[in-house]
């Protein structure tokens, strides 16, 4: 473990602005603002707002969240014009710590077929409009748009000319999520290491999930020397996503002491967060997702779930109470044992005498096979036939597997079986 003090790294939230950007996504103003709270409740360094230029409703959104969000650093996207930059410092300056974001290309594939420019245009219009967000603002970020597929030579004499100009954070994005992590973390180093002037800006990120390596690529880029993370919540944003904000937070959180990083961001507020997210968003998470899906801390295979009835420890690696959450699940299936069914009785209060125990473990083992989930219901009706003689119950209605498998159970299983 390192003896040092950890590096820390600074997280950027940009879910109100590339997040909002997935297609079929829309945020209003209120809902923006919901979302701005609770990231202020998370602790993010920086929350960026919006695009302010994009329409009347964003500009005022994001002023609303200027004026409202305090302790977390304001920002809005502009591109490198005048107008996109007056919008943004009209839409963010009353926050308590603005910042204008810049963007503007650098590889060839954008200046050629996007922009229709020179490398030299290029250069100096990102200049000029540097400098003038810095005669409004004491911070500007630059991203060079592209980073990732630009010439490596060129990207460090842009990133020097901006700093020049005056930006004091540089952003270097992957924008098309084609990066190898090895091959972005060379692009920062060599940014920040060749780059004249780099010592006076903030490095930052802002990696795309197109190849599913946004995370990779992000932790790959802090190994070279960036301190700041572009993320959102739920890993949501153009095409495939962006970094995800929980799980590069939990890997900080996690592996702490092997990468001698740490954030800022409080952990317990992240399921929260994502909710909030889906919810406001229309669009759920799925089951499988890191940190925040439903089964990042279930169980249902029976090994597993033996193993962490022992000592989570076994099977989990962070503690769910760490993300907000009050415990593991432990998920009974056809797959489970012993272990768990009898954890699930306990924790309903039920106590079998010996000689029902076996009775109600073949009728929970028959349950199993025709269900997804065995649920509480379930095992309260299965203790209840076990414990009757013959496995009836007094009130005279037939045994418990009697009436789970009756004809409409066994079509409705058929139906989730063919159908999810």
């Amino acid at each position: 473990m390192s003896e040092k003090t950890p590096d820390r790294v600074f997280i950027f939230d940009t879910t109100l602005r590339d997040g909002e950007q997935s297609p079929g996504f829309h945020l209003d103003g209120n809902s923006k603002l919901r979302i701005a709270r609770q990231l202020e409740k998370l602790g993010v360094d920086v929350i960026e707002a919006g695009f302010p230029i994009s329409s009347p409703g964003d500009f005022e959104a994001c002023r609303r969240i200027a004026r409202e969000i305090r302790g977390a650093t304001v920002t809005a996207l502009a591109r490198a014009v005048r107008e996109d930059i007056d919008a943004v410092w009209g839409a963010i300056k009353e926050a308590e710590t603005p910042q204008i974001h810049i963007v503007l290309s650098v590889s060839d594939v954008h200046i050629d077929r996007k922009l229709g420019m020179t490398r030299a245009e290029v250069l100096k219009r990102g200049a000029e409009m540097v400098s003038y967000a810095r005669s409004l603002c004491d911070r500007v970020q630059y991203s060079p748009e592209d980073a990732g597929r630009a010439d490596p030579d060129y990207l460090v004499e842009t990133v020097e000319t901006m700093i020049a100009a005056g930006a004091n954070v540089i952003n270097i994005p992957d924008t098309t999520g084609y990066c190898l992590p090895w091959e972005f973390g060379e692009i920062v180093r060599r940014a920040i290491e060749e780059a004249r002037g780099s010592e006076k800006a903030l490095f930052s990120v802002h990696c795309h999930n197109d190849l599913g390596l946004a995370v990779a690529n992000t932790l790959a880029a802090l190994a070279a020397g960036a301190r700041r993370v572009e993320c959102t919540i739920n890993g949501i944003g153009e095409r495939a996503g962006n970094t995800s904000l929980e799980e590069i937070v939990m890997l900080l959180s996690v592996r702490q002491a092997k990468l001698g990083l740490e954030g800022g961001v409080d952990t317990k507020e992240i399921t929260r967060a994502s909710r909030l997210v889906a919810e406001l968003t229309g669009t759920p998470v799925q089951p499988n997702k890191a940190v925040v899906g439903a089964n990042a801390f279930a169980h249902a295979s029976g090994i597993h779930q033996d193993g962490v009835l022992k000592d989570r420890l076994n099977y989990e690696i962070m503690k769910p109470e760490d993300v907000g959450l009050s415990d593991s699940r432990i998920v009974l299936t056809a797959r489970s044992g012993r272990h768990a069914f009898h954890h699930r009785l306990g924790r309903l209060g039920i106590t079998l005498a010996d000689g029902n125990v076996e009775a109600a473990w073949q009728r929970f083992l028959q349950v199993a096979d025709t269900k997804k989930e065995v649920t509480d219901e379930d095992l309260r009706k299965i203790a209840a036939a076990a414990s009757e003689p013959n496995g009836h119950e007094t009130n005279g209605h037939p045994p418990v597997t009697d009436q789970l498998l009756d004809h409409n159970h066994v079509a409705d299983t058929l139906r989730h079986l063919i159908f999810g």
